[in-house]
């Protein structure tokens, strides 16, 4: 009886020494996965910096409508369709490229003719059509307007302003940010008597972009004709970056 109990015995120590030797081992390559938690004695400084560029427009948008009526549809869109033609091949003499127009609106409606009793004496049919215009060069933007009203434009409105290089700006705009919270820190370290580290954590947010608007925009032909020669400011576009950074610091 005792023979057969101490292999057995034997065997289950075993077994036990293998399992507690399992959980001993050091951590295999999936161990690169587990999350450290930070210390929660590290010390940091938090700073924000701002970044701003400030630019002239080089290029502008701008809508060109052409409003026609008449007493039956294919005359009124007839009519519009002759004055947008003409309002286009004015622009095109202007410098301006085929793939910077587009027709960005065109619609159709009818109108009642009311008389003094608001009784419906008649109908007539409006056509207004839209050209949405880009301007690359906008020393000529005035001129360009001037040729437009001359071809038969009867709506010029929603003009704004913006740079070929947006993307450009914005990323100067975010350099600057970052810098000015890297001096910003290095001054609180100064003024504090610590060493700045390295960095902890980078946030780059709230970029913004205000291009300016001109106020350029007629109801009526005679009142476009009146003000043709108005120049247009272009002022300028402001792209602002703000960066929050943390550091790390010690004792000196």
């Amino acid at each position: 009886m005792k023979s057969k109990t101490l292999p057995y015995a034997i065997s289950v120590l075993l077994l036990v020494s293998l399992i507690l030797g399992a959980c001993q081992m050091p951590p295999t390559a999936n161990a690169q996965n587990t999350i450290t938690p930070i210390p929660g004695d590290l010390r940091t400084i938090a700073v924000t910096g701002n970044g701003e560029i400030v630019l002239v427009p080089d290029m502008a948008y701008i809508n060109i409508g052409i409003h026609t009526e008449a007493d039956d549809v294919s005359s009124a869109v007839t009519a519009n369709n002759q004055q947008a033609s003409e309002i286009k091949e004015a622009i095109l003499s202007m410098g301006v490229e085929e793939k910077d127009i587009q027709t960005s609106n065109f619609n159709v409606y009818s109108m009642n003719q009311y008389d003094n009793m608001s009784n419906v004496v008649g109908t007539t049919f409006a056509v207004d059509n839209t050209l949405y215009i880009i301007v690359r060069n906008l020393t000529m933007l005035s001129e360009l307007l001037d040729a437009a009203l001359g071809a038969g434009a009867n709506q010029i409105y929603g003009i704004s302003f913006d740079i070929a290089d947006r993307s450009g700006a914005v990323a100067r705009a975010r350099d600057l940010a970052i810098q000015d919270a890297e001096a910003k820190a290095a001054a609180v370290a100064e003024t504090a008597g610590v060493a700045l580290g390295k960095i902890h954590t980078i946030s780059v947010a709230n970029t913004s972009y205000v291009q300016p608007l001109a106020g350029y925009g007629y109801g009526s032909g005679a009142m476009a004709e009146d003000s043709v020669s108005v120049p247009i400011a272009a002022g300028q576009i402001v792209v602002t970056a703000s960066a929050d950074l943390v550091y790390e610091f010690g004792d000196k």
